[in-house]
């Protein structure tokens, strides 16, 4: 890169993972070009393993990268591919699925206009899950036209609590 890119993207939390979010559409297409932004947003690779110089969070709980879209299939919403980032190397494993950052894909969608939601209630989020070609349903809580984000569910391996 021999320029400053500004991509719009999002670092959240589901479960106990953290990734970088991204809207498709905001990344470049060509899928070379695409997986060199993707490295050097996490940071990687970094021979310290630290992701001093990135959003990793050098584990492989919090190296991670999700890329959504408006799904073109009528039984989902969205298109969810996942990204496990590598530490130490230039790679990035698009062969699985992220349970805990599934969690965050509904909220994300809804924020993001991808999905319309209740302003108070439920909202269900048919997910496309396409690294493993399964649908998964997400039920996220609204409150006051928002995406709940406060609670007092209490995760193991997480600090605080939150909604569940």
């Amino acid at each position: 890169m021999t320029q400053q890119l500004r991509i719009p993207a999002v670092y959240m939390r589901g479960g106990t993972s953290k990734g970088v979010f991204f809207l498709k559409d905001d990344l470049p297409a060509d899928t070379a070009e695409r997986e060199k932004v993707l490295l050097r947003v996490i940071g990687s690779p970094d021979r310290y393993t630290k992701h001093t110089d990135g959003m990793g969070g050098a584990t492989s709980s919090t190296s991670k990268i999700v890329i959504l879209c408006k799904s073109a299939r009528p039984d989902s919403d969205v298109d969810y591919l996942f990204g496990q980032v590598a530490i130490d190397r230039p790679q990035i494993d698009w062969s699985g699925n992220c349970g805990n950052l599934s969690t965050a894909v509904g909220p994300f969608a809804i924020e993001h206009g991808l999905v319309e939601a209740p302003s108070d209630g439920t909202a269900t989020v048919r997910i496309w899950q396409a690294n493993i070609q399964k649908r998964i349903i997400s039920h996220v809580p609204m409150k006051d036209g928002a995406v709940q984000e406060l609670g007092d569910f209490e995760l193991d391996g997480v600090t605080f609590p939150a909604p569940r």
